[in-house]
């Protein structure tokens, strides 16, 4: 063999055996040639099989292991026989090499090959004896039979998976022999059958066995199961399914089998949805709470459930197309045939693949299909339907008939939109396609499909219609997305009218100095025109937005356009006319004022109308009225007229009490809004504004072109463009205070944070047990609330016997999850209460200490029995304390003395009792030897408390008896002659010695843990009141506890709870932490597990005791051990945002399921008579009950949809590694992933696209349940929500919960999932709800102050925000995760999200518009918590707020968006406004603010107007003028939005934190990022809406302790943040140097402190917020780094990270089309009012103002840029004229000094002018640049881009400069870069540790 053939199989070898991570679920090693079978290999699903096997037994028998390679190569032949397959020949090559080295191993001498079936059939036999396979039934058997409540379960576990894995190798050897020899000996046949039996519980399946009957899965043996199933089977009235069609032996024929045979649905698919609908069947049923029968029955009212719900959507689009539903009436449909209409309409949904994000289509596919069932099932036999004609080898037929020609189109269609960079308004995207099915149009497609109708025809390519101008383009359907603000206008055109005419009103009377006379009267009523020309502007806007959409739109919905057209062009001709002609004739005398009148009359009978009908429609009733008034054409008409009529968005009103509810809350907002706009706004500016008009004779310093006789209009415009600018977005601020308070008070009502200390947790855990029993236990028959004090403490033992166990089990996964110690595990676990003791035993952390304190008290205490007592129970825990300790001591002493010894206890606690009862405790007992008694019971108890030995047992009877003579001769002072005998026979045994020698020793659990509990009480000194000391264990005990108390649902018994699914995205993020990365080190020396151990330095000594070792171990010491190092690595990932801690916490739904089912096993009817049975409340084992997990299976699934997971295999990803790992750990896990197969179709490799679902199997593998086929490649939109739209067939239940991949949950939260789901059926307004909203935790806020900031942000968003959202606003939408869906409406209308490519970016709120639309509720529940992480650098938070600013741009261009906005009501569109789009409007207009302020002070002071005018007000005393003119613009009344998490922090903290928090965010300098954010959501919001280009950021979720390089933070904020912030800079100076301030310095510092504090806050924060950002080598090698990009030329695969010239390309490649280049045109258009203001305020101009001067400007400007192109000039093009060139340089360079030096000697040219002329060209200079990047194509057909890009260089360099040189300044002072280090890091290292310890540490430069 040559060497490259070694080489070759050496490779190849390593390829196979490449060992996966990590050992399988059970302990044994995944490796070998398994696992490596290419996906164009996978339809053959034994291949895998096969050569696991063969990895097993190679070494039992290698030739064995030999043949069953040797038939995998033969089966993989056989599939792909050349190899044409993705990787089929590595795999066959591979394959070929091991069996090669199988043979070489041999002994020499030729193989026998016909000798391999008896060698097999031989191996069989001896496999089966070797592991005991009859023997191991039968005791797997045993054990089953021994009882459900048997301690043997994990026993019953270990026989069942180990039967499991030898029948799985022993139907492999089986399956082997059959296909390799038809001749079996009979005898091995029958055992090989009788084998068969027992591997059907190795066929896969997700939850249900429906296809083989399984022993092991007791969901099979539940009643609501056995009868869903019963109701589908094969019934009488089907047709007869021809002979030939095969039905597996193992189960009977369904009406699934029926449908299948008909439409040729996919095997899989069938199967998926059988399961689907016996889950929903058996779930409706278990909820109606019938009694179980001998033969279980589906109820007919389940049936009618599942039937409505599931066709709710298709019943609905019957209705809206005024058509019959495909049944006719529903009273005769038969439950049978009700149920077979379900499952055809979830086996299309099931297959429809993208097709299901349009619904309604859905509807028309099954409207067909149900009527082409209806026709096959008249006939005697089954027979194919005609739309799905058997013409496919795979039988797909349905998928290539019915699926594949729409995807086609939609394909097509997603295809042209150029990865989202074509304008939507070109290219048709879901909702269009969706949207043609409103109409009855639609019935044009015909059925089966004609696919020449013009739906289905296919757009031309971007790039041919490009070249073909006259390519026909299907249009869009309804709605254009076109490209601009004026959507804003479009879709909330009434709050723009309803603002505009207030602000018009509001000035009239401010004008008319408040006096309501006629005279004011008449100027309101202009108010009249205003409205009608702004209605005609909306209709205008109407046409114009439809253009695109004409051709495709119903002529209905045309004409309505042109219709309001038509009427609001006449309505604002005649209401102008008649106002206009009015005013005419109130001016002439003696006018009669008939048109006046009829001018009021018309206006009064238009408003009249208007509100009467806004009125009407607000009432339920009426509404309803009107919708059965819909027949009478006048109705229908103005409805018509007045609402556009779509599918979605009917019936869109409120509850009336809801509706005033919310109407109340705007009214005071806006009351509050308008008193401010009156007040302070207008009415202040009037008399100013009269005088500026009246000024006349103004010199301008400029040449002046405008102002001439105009009244000083600019001059006005100056003083009221801010004042507009706050009108417009000032009531956000006002509705963002009122909500606060709103949210404030709603969650003192709804107790939240009355929990907010260890201290509160204390003092109100007594009241735990009942609250828990009230809220989230079941109801129990013979509970009550109210008892007599006998009753009342049973009652309290009963509830706290049935919070124990929850209780206990939350703490023992607080320890799991190393948040407690062990030993404060022990004090916070509360006894099970189900002993002798009278009285409640509650957990040592409340009772600790409590003994010896009241023993001081009682040695001290001098007073009278009831004054101690009462001493004693002003500390509740202390009485609790003393209490127990009586009561545990008699029950101790009691149990282990003989009758001798029991009699002296008896005798003792007698005689205490009656002095007790005689209040003569102080002298019958001497109190102050209660020490002494202590002692000796310490003593005892710490004998007894150890294992039994004959030295202890003399010891303990020792200890007893030193505690008899204490007793007798130091404690008791009563007369012992009344009980003289019993004392007597004591003290004989006492003298004799043998008083108390037999002792029976503690051997009853709950006694030894009595006994040391009691040690505990006796011995632990110090108080816990500290306990648990760890801060996150801290909140989430104390959020629990709170939330006993909060109004919630009651809980329903596991069996009748609602079914739910978990569902999370995954792409290609962190699952687990590798080593590898853990170890890592950034360049400061820092790995990720350094960081952790710093910052959670005590979960981290409670992992190390964990596992077993000394808490001081260095993590070098575990990589001895394979375990302790994957332990490791899951307790890293556990604090980072990974894939690994979601499952986790999701995982514990089901834990949390099958506790609460195991403690409910019991009946209802026996429940208190169990109490007293230990098992009800020991939870030992309850993992492991087989019903437990049956019933948590059958109502919890998770589903992680792990897109690339298929591929990532392939590769051999760590990823995948780590994925198959959690789904070994977590046995209920399902991953859902794409996989794509190459095929050979016609010559041509074709690539094939699957959904799969794979579970772990015994063996650690995966293991196929379902695979799907696709039509095609599934992502045609947005990643995330195809996604999760490949995967929503495999989730099931009434519910899906979204959960993102940076979550965690808990397992106390997971208990209260039941309460939450119930909330689908209370009440909730008119609507019952089909979102629930939850409450977050934010748990990235510790790692930084920036994490801080976000989590402060991000918390009162989802806490106080969305709770005003839901109650009063009734707009609360889905703002990403962890809301609970109501699953079945939302996958019959269109899914959880929208994926159209760029329009659905943001694509998780579209699915809470959607859900609004169509009738829905989105509510919000705050009792619940989900834990989630957010970014934590600001590189990482820039990006997440650009992404989600950019969305909401393109949320402003939707059609969802303009029919909410639309279709509200006036209140609810508000509230939907300023919490939605508004509020990133209002965030843009707070930006805008600043610029017209500032832009408006330099028009003043560049013209020389301000001066004048101020000038003459002073001289004239017009203080009112003076004060307009130098208004100290506070534009940062944005301070007040930080009232909402000001009120969040003192309801949740309290006050004194409260404060604390905020004052300590304030000096962690929070303000300068809140404003550095407001810079990036204007920014990306406002380019979105502009040019387009948001896209989805890839944020990266990781711990960010790394510095980022200045040339980084550059590029990413250069554009958004500081040329803005240096273009106010540049006004800032102007204003300065030009501007006239009376007030001098101190007026211009308040009148631009807030512009200055802006600016430098968008300069420096990324430099601020940067690890190590002023540390001085840091800074140095930044400088390098950046000058290298900035010079480094660009070229073909540059990326802009190296060079700036590819940067530079991609800043400009948002501006595609012709309105962006006009846009940026005119917006650059501003900076030319630099040079025009200043170079006639230079010196050397005179007094001259003539245009020359401004003329003469420019030719200077054009000399600089020439000289600049000469210094520039390319020497690559000049290598041969290098003499000439440097002869040319320095002749251009002596002229321009000398003629500098002529200007300066000759003219008034003085050095102020020469820098306020750079002043003036340098904006010129970015206003040219800018508009010559806009058009870039032009430019480069005029040969100047070089030229325009040299100049963008220097620019650049220019800005890089200004912010660099002071970040270097500062670098020189060393604690400039301590300080930054603690401002950065204060809040991660709260726990002592200094950050700079760290950057210092192992850092490679520290030497420099």
């Amino acid at each position: 063999m040559s060497r490259a053939e070694k080489l070759w199989e050496r490779l190849v070898r390593a390829a196979l055996s490449r060992e996966r991570t990590g050992d399988d679920a059970y302990g044994q090693h995944v490796g070998g040639i398994a696992g490596n079978v290419p996906s164009a290999l996978a339809k053959n699903r034994d291949i895998d099989e096969i050569l696991r096997v063969a990895d097993e037994i190679q070494d039992d028998d290698p030739n064995i292991s030999r043949i069953l390679c040797e038939h995998a190569y033969s089966l993989s032949q056989n599939l792909d026989p050349n190899s044409e397959g993705r990787g089929v020949l590595q795999f066959k090559t591979g394959l070929m090499s091991v069996i090669k080295q199988k043979l070489a191993k041999r002994e020499v001498g030729t193989i026998d090959r016909s000798q391999d079936v008896a060698r097999l059939q031989e191996f069989y036999k001896r496999y089966r004896e070797r592991h005991n396979v009859d023997k191991l039934r039968e005791e797997e058997m045993k054990l089953r039979e021994s009882g459900a409540f048997s301690r043997d379960l994990g026993e019953l576990e270990r026989k069942t998976v180990k039967r499991k894995r030898i029948f799985a190798t022993l139907k492999v050897l089986g399956t082997v022999l059959e296909q390799l020899s038809e001749e079996i000996p009979d005898e091995l046949k029958r055992v090989m059958d009788s084998d068969s039996a027992y591997t059907e519980d190795l066929i896969a399946y997700n939850i249900i066995p429906l296809d083989a009957s399984s022993s092991t899965n007791a969901i099979v043996s539940f009643p609501e199961v056995q009868a869903a199933v019963s109701a589908l089977k094969y019934f009488s009235g089907l047709p007869e399914l021809p002979r030939g069609n095969f039905i597996p032996p193992t189960r009977n024929a369904s009406m699934f089998d029926f449908l299948q045979y008909t439409f040729r649905f996919q095997k899989d698919n069938v199967a998926n949805q059988h399961e689907h609908i016996v889950h929903l069947l058996a779930n409706e049923q278990s909820r109606l709470g019938i009694p179980d029968e001998v033969v279980p029955k589906l109820d007919e009212a389940a049936v009618q459930a599942v039937f409505l719900k599931s066709l709710e959507n298709y019943i609905n689009w019957c209705n809206y197309l005024c058509m019959q539903p495909v049944w006719g009436s529903l009273v005769a449909v038969s439950n049978e045939k009700k149920l077979l209409y379900v499952s055809l309409y979830f086996l299309i949904w099931g297959e429809a693949s993208n097709i299901r994000f349009l619904p309604e289509c859905l509807c028309y596919i099954f409207h067909h299909m149900a009527r082409e069932m209806d026709e096959i099932l008249r006939q005697q036999i089954a027979q194919p339907a005609n739309s799905c004609i058997y013409d496919s080898k795979d039988g797909v037929s349905f998928l290539d008939n019915v699926i594949l020609p729409l995807y086609d189109i939609v394909s097509a269609e997603a295809a042209n939109n150029d990865n989202g960079k074509a304008p939507h308004s070109s290219w048709r995207n879901y909702d269009d396609f969706n949207e043609y099915f409103w109409s009855l149009h639609c019935f044009e497609l015909s059925w089966p499909w004609r696919t020449t109708s013009s739906f289905f025809q296919k757009p031309q390519p971007r790039s041919k219609r490009m070249l073909m101008s006259g390519s026909r383009h299907q249009g869009k359907t309804s709605f254009v997305e076109h490209r601009t603000f004026f959507h804003l206008y479009h879709s909330f055109h009434r709050l723009w009218i309803f603002l505009f005419m207030m602000f018009q009103g509001l000035t009239i009377i401010a004008f008319n100095n408040g006096n309501l006379d006629a005279k004011t009267l008449r100027e309101v009523l202009s108010l009249g025109p205003t409205f009608v020309v702004m209605k005609f502007v909306e209709s205008v806007l109407d046409i114009f937005m439809m253009y695109g959409a004409y051709s495709t739109t119903r002529h209905l919905a045309v004409s309505r356009i042109f219709l309001r057209f038509v009427w609001f062009s006449l309505a604002s001709v005649f209401i102008t006319f008649l106002y206009i002609k009015a005013l005419q004739e109130e001016s002439k005398r003696n006018a009669n004022s008939v048109v006046f009148r009829l001018y009021v009359i018309v206006i009064g009978i238009y408003a009249g109308v208007q509100i009467f009908i806004s009125f009407l429609m607000r009432i339920p009733a009426c509404h309803r009225l009107t919708n059965q008034c819909d027949r009478w054409p006048l109705i229908r008409f103005v409805k018509w007229m007045r609402q556009e009529r779509h599918y979605v968005g009917r019936g869109m009103y409120e509850k009336s009490s809801d509706f005033i509810k919310y109407m109340l809350f705007w009214l005071v907002i806006l009351g509050a809004k308008f008193s401010f706009a009156y007040f302070l706004q207008i009415k202040p500016l009037v008399k100013p504004t009269r005088d500026i008009i009246k000024e006349t004779g103004i010199q301008y310093s400029w040449h002046d072109f405008v102002s001439k006789n105009n009244h000083n209009a600019l001059t006005v415009v100056s003083v009221w463009a801010p004042v507009v600018a706050i009108y417009l977005l000032d009531i956000y601020v006002f509705y963002t205070v009122v909500s606060a308070i709103w949210g404030f008070l709603l969650g003192a009502r709804d107790r939240l944070g009355e929990i907010r200390s260890l201290e509160a947790l204390h003092k109100l855990f007594e009241q735990f047990p009942g609250a828990f029993m009230d809220t989230l236990h079941v109801p129990l028959p013979n509970r009550s609330s109210r008892q007599s004090p006998p009753q009342d403490v049973e009652n309290n033992r009963v509830d706290a016997a049935r919070f124990a166990p929850f209780w206990n089990e939350i703490i023992r996964n607080l320890r799991e999850e190393d948040y407690i110690t062990n030993f404060e595990k022990e004090l916070l676990l509360m006894p099970r209460n189900s002993g002798d003791l009278p009285l409640v035993q509650w957990p040592l952390f409340l009772l600790a200490s409590k003994i010896f304190l009241a023993r001081d008290i009682a040695v001290e205490s001098k007073d009278t029995q009831d004054e101690l007592w009462d001493r004693i129970c002003r500390d509740e825990y202390m009485m609790y304390a003393v209490q127990e300790c009586y009561y545990a001591i008699k029950l101790i002493l009691t149990e282990i003395l003989d009758d001798v010894g029991r009699k002296w206890v008896e005798r003792i606690y007698i005689d205490i009792n009656e002095s007790i009862t005689k209040r003569s405790i102080t002298t019958d007992l001497r109190l102050n030897k209660l020490p002494l008694v202590i002692s000796r019971v310490t003593a005892l108890m710490g004998i007894l408390r150890e294992t039994e030995t004959p030295e202890l047992e003399r010891g303990a009877v020792r200890a007893v008896q030193d505690l008899y003579d204490v007793m007798r001769l130091d404690v008791l002072s009563i007369n012992m002659r009344e009980h003289y005998d019993t004392w007597s026979l004591l003290a004989k045994a006492r003298d004799e010695g043998h008083l108390f020698e037999k002792l029976k020793w503690p051997k009853n659990t709950d006694l030894k843990m009595q006994v040391k509990r009691l040690y505990s009480l006796l011995t632990i000194k110090e108080s816990a009141s500290s306990v648990p000391k760890n801060l996150e264990a801290q909140r989430r005990l104390q959020f629990f506890t709170n939330s006993l108390f909060m109004k919630m649902p009651r809980a329903k018994p596991v069996r009748e709870m609602l079914s739910f699914s978990v569902f999370t995205p995954y792409y290609s993020e962190v699952v687990l932490y590798s080593m590898a990365e853990l170890l890592k080190k950034n360049e400061d020396g820092i790995s990720i597990l350094f960081y952790l151990q710093k910052i959670y330095p005590d979960e981290w000594k409670n992992f190390l005791t964990r596992i077993g070792r000394d808490e001081n171990t260095l993590e070098s010491e575990l990589y001895d051990s394979p375990s302790d190092v994957l332990e490791l690595r899951f307790w890293a990932s556990y604090r980072g945002q990974t894939l690994a801690r979601t499952v986790r916490g999701m995982m514990y739904y089901r834990k949390a399921l099958m506790l609460q089912t195991y403690l409910e096993r019991t009946t209802a009817g026996d429940l208190e008579a169990a109490m007293s049975c230990d098992e009800v409340t020991d939870t030992h084992g309850f993992e492991l009950f087989p019903e437990a997990r049956a019933q948590a299976d059958l109502k919890f699934t998770y589903v992680v949809t792990c897109q690339i997971y298929g591929k990532q295999k392939e590769e051999q990803k760590p990823e995948a590694a780590d994925i198959a790992l959690l789904m070994q750990r977590n046995e209920a896990l399902r991953v859902a992933f794409i996989e794509d197969v190459e095929t050979l179709k016609e010559g041509k490799v074709n690539t094939e696209y699957y959904s799969k679902l794979v579970k772990a199997d015994i063996n650690g593998k995966d293991k196929e349940i379902y695979s799907v086929k696709l039509p095609g490649n599934p992502k045609l939109g947005e990643g995330k929500p195809e996604n999760q739209n490949h995967a929503i067939i495999f989730t099931r239940g009434s519910a899906v919960q979204t959960i993102d991949m940076n979550q965690d949950n808990y397992f106390e939260e997971a208990l209260k999932m039941r309460n939450l789901l119930e909330e689908f059926h209370s009440d909730h307004g008119l609507r019952p709800p089909t979102i629930l909203g939850v409450r977050e935790h934010v748990f990235t806020g510790s790692v930084s102050s920036l994490a801080s900031f976000m989590s402060n942000q991000e918390t009162s968003f989802v806490t106080l925000g969305q709770r005003v959202l839901a109650n009063p606003l009734k707009v609360r939408m889905h703002y990403g995760h962890p809301d609970v869906f109501d699953r079945i409406f939302h996958i019959t209308r269109g899914g959880i999200s929208k994926a159209s490519r760029v329009i659905n970016i943001s694509e998780d709120i579209f699915s809470g518009f959607n859900s609004t639309l169509r009738q829905g509720n989105v509510t919000h529940h705050e009792y619940i918590q989900v834990g989630k992480g957010r970014d934590v650098g600001l590189n990482q938070i820039a990006l997440f707020e650009g992404k989600v600013s950019g969305g909401n741009g393109e949320q402003v261009l939707s059609r969802d968006v303009y029919r909410l906005g639309q279709l509200f009501d006036f209140f609810r569109m508000m509230s939907f406004y300023f919490t939605t789009v508004g509020y990133y409007f209002c965030t843009m207009l707070t930006v805008l603010t600043v610029y017209a302020f500032l832009y408006g002070k330099t028009y003043l002071a560049l013209s020389g107007v301000g001066e004048t005018i101020v000038e003459r007000a002073r001289i004239t005393k017009n203080t009112a003028l003076s004060a307009a003119m130098n208004t100290q613009f506070l534009f940062q009344i944005g301070i007040f939005t930080a009232v909402p998490m000001v009120l969040g922090f003192i309801l949740e903290q309290g006050f004194l934190r409260a404060i604390v928090s905020f004052v300590t965010m304030q000096f962690q300098l929070c303000t300068v990022f809140f404003t550095f954010s407001l810079g990036t959501r204007t920014h990306y919001f406002g380019r979105t809406i502009l040019h387009g280009g948001a896209r989805y950021q890839a944020t990266g979720r990781g711990f960010v302790v790394r510095h980022i390089k200045f040339s980084e933070n550059y590029r990413l904020y250069s554009r958004s943040h500081f040329v803005k912030a240096l273009e106010v800079v540049l006004l800032l100076i102007v204003f300065l140097a030009y501007g006239y301030n009376e007030g001098g310095a101190l007026s211009y510092i308040l009148l631009s402190i807030s512009s200055w504090f802006m600016a430098l806050s968008w300069l420096f924060a990324p430099y601020l917020f940067n690890p190590s950002g002023f540390e001085w080598q840091k800074v140095v090698e930044d400088f390098r780094d950046w000058t290298n990009w900035l010079l480094y030329r660009g070229g073909i695969g540059v990326k802009g990270e190296e060079s700036w010239e590819a940067w530079w390309e991609e800043e400009l490649a948002h501006m595609r089309s012709l309105g962006s280049r006009i846009a940026e045109t005119i917006l650059s258009l501003r900076f030319f009012i630099f040079q025009y203001g200043i170079v006639y305020k230079l010196n050397v101009k005179g007094t001259s103002t003539s245009l020359t001067i401004y003329g003469l400007s420019w030719i200077v400007l054009a000399v600089i840029i020439l000289l600049f192109k000469v210094f520039t000039f390319s020497q690559k093009i000049s290598v041969n004229f290098q003499l000439l060139l440097r002869f040319i340089q320095g002749v251009a360079l002596l002229m321009a000094l000398a003629g500098l030096a002529v200007a300066v000697i000759l003219t008034d040219l003085s050095l102020p002018d020469i820098f306020a002329s750079m002043l003036a060209f340098i904006p010129t200079g970015w206003g040219i640049l800018s508009i010559a990047a806009a058009w870039k194509p032009v430019m480069k057909k005029l040969g100047l881009w070089k030229s325009v890009r040299s100049i963008a260089r220097l620019y650049d360099a220019g800005m890089g400069m200004v912010i660099f040189v002071p970040i270097a300044f500062f670098s020189w002072f060393p604690f400039v870069s301590t300080f930054q280090t603690r401002l950065m890091f204060n809040q991660a290292f709260s726990r002592g540790l200094e950050i700079s310890l760290i950057l210092a540490g192992n850092n490679p430069n520290t030497g420099i």
